[in-house]
């Protein structure tokens, strides 16, 4: 197991990152990988059901994603809004940055505001002069490899269709394929995480294992606990859900399985090698060279593995990231 930054790259054609949803969210492709045998297969996300056993569970996040990404009047400023900490005070990521040092000023729907404060990370505080909405009248914080600005179609589909605790600042991608038609044949579970900027922020070091995960909230309720304890097995929907159980199981005793409900925040960063304690299969989208999210897929499946199935997505002419295409792990 590698823990070389440069051991998790791979070469991706840019015409293969999908900028906009297809027309309808189950006319997604899914590569499937059986990890006993090593073979790959290439099929319909509608094909899903077809490999869900009795007493399987799905546990997907029901996290909404908020109109966070709001520009100065003139135009020359992009916030996106994070987390209140204060009554007229937010947190902020800024583009771009030099624009918006200590004192500097803008205003957004004629409402001043002033940066207060520069976080380690290169996130701003900022002071609004009154308290305001600061979602209306904002826009779906698109990933910056979609090479264009939100419009009324993202406003429905960076958002899963089951979307129910405002908070994210980035859609939980593998839920996007699902409609309210193929979720009702299928048992499953909610919890929530909080997708948070992280998403957003590159790996720096050589060395993953010295990347620190930002802390992102999540909460598993009491019924969702139970199913889950119930099930013969659990197939993750997104790293986020992923992330959230084994976070959980964490918190319990080695030989148990029985999660409890919880809320709280995690940092948990899954690389290779890892232990997963409770995730059996995970249906989750293609992923960002060098990122985070290829790290976790990777301690799942085996980088190998992953990377072999990558260079056959894009061989396949799979579409890539957010609006792209699904990989179910088996």
């Amino acid at each position: 197991m590698s823990a070389r930054l440069s051991d998790y790259d791979y070469v991706l054609p840019r015409e293969l990152i999908a900028q906009r949803p297809l027309e309808r969210r189950q006319d997604s492709r899914m590569m499937v990988l059986h990890r006993a045998e090593q073979n790959i297969e290439h099929r319909q996300f509608g094909d899903l059901k077809p490999f869900l056993e009795p007493g399987d569970l799905l546990v997907l996040n029901d996290t909404r994603v908020l109109a966070a990404r709001r520009f100065s009047d003139n135009g020359a400023v992009e916030f996106l809004f994070l987390e209140r900490v204060g009554p007229t005070r937010w947190k902020c990521m800024v583009t771009p940055g030099r624009k918006m040092r200590i004192g500097a000023t803008a205003t957004i729907g004629n409402v001043s505001l002033r940066v207060e404060e520069i976080t380690a990370e290169g996130e701003r505080i900022v002071a609004l002069e009154k308290d305001v909405d600061v979602y209306a009248g904002g826009s779906m914080p698109l990933p910056p490899y979609v090479n264009r600005f939100s419009d009324n179609t993202d406003a429905a589909r960076y958002q899963t269709v089951f979307a129910r605790e405002p908070g994210a600042v980035a859609a939980p991608t593998a839920g996007l394929h699902f409609t309210s038609d193929v979720l009702s044949e299928i048992p499953h579970a909610f919890v929530t995480l909080h997708v948070g900027p992280g998403t957003f922020l590159p790996v720096r070091s050589e060395n993953i294992a010295e990347h620190r995960m930002h802390a992102e909230r999540f909460s598993i309720s009491p019924e969702a606990a139970d199913k889950i304890n119930d099930a013969q097995r659990i197939v993750a929907v997104g790293t986020t859900a992923m992330r959230v159980l084994e976070t959980a199981m964490r918190k319990i005793k080695p030989e148990s399985r029985q999660i409890e409900s919880q809320s709280g925040e995690t940092d948990l960063f899954i690389y290779p090698p890892f232990t997963f304690r409770i995730v059996d299969a995970l249906l989750t989208n293609f992923h960002l060279p060098r990122s985070t999210l290829l790290m976790l897929v990777s301690a799942f499946a085996g980088r190998e593995f992953i990377l072999r199935a990558y260079e056959e997505a894009v061989r396949e002419r799979y579409r890539f990231f957010s609006y792209g295409d699904c990989m179910l792990i088996l």
